[in-house]
């Protein structure tokens, strides 16, 4: 019999229900467990969190209660779980790490270290401390996966509940967690939190879309679950016949998978070939191409859509047999067949590795590391070198990516990329300095441009010159993290020495104007000068003058100042002082440069920011300051040299109107583009220009409208989206089209 549960004076009977369920729970799949910790760490968290409530008004302690009931549905180890109960003891009590270390040991510490947020006072904004929190959970799970299985837990209660916090919160988290936790719980192959944590997200980001799936596929569900019932069993009929052993299961495709399908297919939903599916677990891989067999030689499959990711399996280790088939009455669905251990993995992925793991409790060993570990690792290599806290972010996302391409070197290695990735991409996987001497590549015996995008089962071979160096256009195209953070790097140092020289010139050219020796001035004196422009060395002077952030007169200003000018030094200097200031932003610009006021600034017409947005100053010779929106798809590019960034910030107040272009697909609905102007003019907003186009029953709406500011156009864009009949909005930024979420 396993111990009873201590009970905790300081929880309701909620919570102590709650842990007497979970001492069940976890003394069944684990038996030979010792519950003494887990009794310990659930009654130090009930005294800690005793005083606090939930914003929904409950008992803190049902928070990390919940959060362990996850982990124990996982079958998780108790040190595990008693982590998950201590999740938030060294976050919102007063509680430190080292109490931990001493009351339940090292490990326990060190996971509820992993997924405790950063939020010290020398990290400006909540950006820099959500990126530096992510980069750190990165860190620690490295040395202990079950941080991130902690981490996904916490965050799978967290959405569930997500109702009761302020609209503002309820957007930034859906955000994260459809860009990073999601993603992340795809790439460790946990299918079942990954799809929830979707579907949770997709009904706070866009409930409007959310509503229209789900109303959508709520009308074919009790048809839909019929047809599987039927399929079900002559499925199951049909192996028996061929002795082949299998368990068949039926599902509806999740609401955010039918959403992305719509939106990147525009199809309806009845195209959706796999919103029904049946799934046939088998005994051995023998049996799963057998029953492939079966199924089609009972309906009949649909050209292209047969999928072999046992053979090939996915970069999160996920294996299986997809293929889709229409039965005689035109109903198309899908079947995927795997084994009993591929289907723990799909559904579980790492948390499988840790369910039946015998080791200690420290982590896996190297030995027993998978895929999963490695590329892990790898990304935390890839991202070390990246200080930006946005361009982390940034590039974390693009990692996340689902690894759907996979390609042969000429010998026979096989390499997974991003979808889209280009030869240069595959270069720089296959190793740094075959990428940097990249000058051509074949695909499959034929000459191809570096910008061909590898498919699957391509064979690639890179052609390299001694010598070469990588081109900054690359970046324009390629995708993976790797590849473009390897090019920057190169291009930093090098860009950073030539803008080295040609400050140095600039600076011994311009001195003689101001009649000024520079061999007067040490290089210590040099770097001093530049002190108030944020340098601390000569070469950081000279690298900002051959960027353009500074000019040689700030500089020679600060080695000569005006005490100690020549009257002739001092003429020279005001006249060249007016003429920057003649130069500088008019008073009520909509922009302000931080620390500089004759800089020259305008706003990139790539993606034309509106004012309240997040922006982004990038010198530009000659020119001046260029201002970026942060979800400018060229900042990525831009961003490899980082001494051309320059803090920028709107003006309080901009009373110009900014024009923005949108493209609106809906339905071709007598009424809309009145519905769509009453909007737009409801909220005070002019539209300078408007067309349609219309094809099988559906519109495309092309709009230039003026707004005032971001808030303004929220407002229209949510105006808009309310309207019946409205699928998508996008906004189009220069010659791109961003998509409007």
């Amino acid at each position: 019999m396993p111990p009873r549960a201590a009970t905790v004076e300081t929880v309701g009977p909620r919570a102590q229900a709650a842990f007497d369920v979970l001492v069940r729970r976890v003394s069944a799949a684990r038996p030979h467990d010792d519950l003494k910790l887990l009794r310990r760490a659930f009654e130090f968290a009930a005294r800690l969190h005793a005083q606090q409530r939930r914003r929904s008004g409950e008992e803190f302690i049902l928070h990390p209660l919940a959060v362990a009931a996850v982990l124990a549905e996982m079958e998780m180890d108790v040190v595990c779980i008693s982590a998950g109960l201590l999740h938030d003891a060294v976050e919102d009590t007063p509680a430190t790490s080292e109490q931990l270390a001493r009351e339940f040991g090292p490990v326990v510490a060190h996971l509820v270290e992993g997924v405790t947020k950063i939020d010290r006072l020398d990290l400006q904004g909540h950006a820099a401390r959500q990126a530096e929190s992510v980069r750190k959970m990165l860190l620690a799970m490295v040395d202990d996966i079950r941080v991130i299985l902690i981490k996904l837990a916490d965050r799978l209660h967290n959405m569930r509940t997500l109702e009761h916090l302020a609209p503002e919160r309820q957007q930034a988290i859906a955000r994260e967690t459809m860009d990073i936790y999601a993603p992340l719980a795809h790439r460790l192959g946990m299918g079942k939190i990954r799809g929830e944590l979707e579907d949770l997200a997709f009904s706070f980001l866009e409930p409007a879309a959310y509503a229209q799936v789900q109303a959508a596929v709520d009308s074919r569900r009790a048809g839909g679950e019929e047809f599987l019932h039927g399929v079900d069993r002559k499925v199951r009929a049909v192996l028996s016949e061929h002795d082949i052993p299998a368990r068949v299961e039926g599902r509806i495709k999740r609401l955010y998978s039918v959403h992305q399908k719509l939106e990147r297919q525009r199809i309806d939903v009845d195209q959706v070939y796999d919103l029904l599916a049946i799934r046939i677990i088998t005994p051995s891989v023998k049996d799963c191409y057998a029953a492939l067999g079966v199924i089609h030689s009972t309906w009949r499959p649909v050209p292209g859509r047969i999928k072999d990711f046992i053979a090939t399996p996915r970069g999160n280790m996920y294996r299986s047999l997809h293929t889709s088939v229409i039965d005689r009455s035109g109903q198309p669905f899908e079947v995927q067949i795997r084994t009993d251990e591929m289907h723990r993995m799909a559904e579980e992925g790492i948390a499988a590795h840790w369910k039946y793991k015998d080791g200690g409790p420290g982590g896996p060993t190297p030995e027993q590391d998978d895929e999963r570990i490695r590329w892990l690792r790898r990304l935390i290599e890839w991202q070390r070198e990246i200080a930006d806290p946005a361009e982390f972010l940034a590039m974390l996302k693009v990692d996340l990516e689902p690894d759907e391409i996979y390609a042969f070197t000429p010998k026979g290695l096989i390499l997974s990329l991003s979808r889209g990735a280009t030869a240069v991409d595959f270069a720089y996987a296959v190793h740094t300095e075959v990428g940097h001497r990249c000058v051509g590549a074949r695909a499959n015996g034929r000459i191809v441009p570096l910008r061909y995008v590898v498919q699957t089962g391509d064979i690639i071979e890179i052609l390299t010159q001694p010598g070469h160096a990588p081109n900054r256009n690359w970046l324009s195209f390629v995708k993976t993290s790797r590849a473009r953070q390897k090019i920057r790097h190169w291009l930093n140092i090098h860009e950073r020495q030539r803008a080295t020289e040609i400050g140095r010139g600039i600076l011994e050219r311009d001195a003689p104007r101001f009649e000024v020796s520079l061999k007067k001035f040490s290089e210590a004196e040099i770097g001093r000068a530049g002190a108030e422009f944020g340098f601390t060395k000569s070469e950081d002077v000279y690298a900002g003058l051959g960027y353009g952030k500074i000019s040689a007169r700030q500089i020679l200003a600060k080695l000569v100042p005006p005490a100690q000018r020549t009257p002739n030094q001092a003429r020279r200097f005001e006249t060249r002082r007016r003429t920057a200031a003649a130069r500088a932003p008019r008073p009520g610009s909509p922009i302000l440069v931080r620390g500089f006021s004759d800089l020259l600034v305008y706003r990139a017409a790539c993606c034309a920011p509106v004012h309240g947005e997040p922006i982004i100053g990038y010198i530009t010779r000659g020119k001046g300051v260029a201002v970026h929106a942060a979800a400018c798809a060229n900042v990525r590019n831009l961003l490899y040299e980082p001494d051309r960034r320059i803090d920028v910030a709107w003006a309080p107040t901009s009373t110009e109107p900014q024009l923005v272009k949108l493209v609106i697909h809906s339905d071709d609905n007598a009424g809309m583009l009145n519905a769509i102007t009453n909007v737009i003019s409801g909220q005070g907003s002019n539209i300078r220009n408007i067309g349609a186009r219309t094809a099988d029953g559906q519109a495309t709406i092309d709009l230039a409208v003026d707004v005032t500011d971001a808030r303004n156009l929220d407002e229209i864009l949510a105006g808009l989206k309310s309207l019946s009949g409205v699928h998508t909005i996008t906004r189009v930024r220069g010659s791109r089209v961003s998509s409007i979420r």
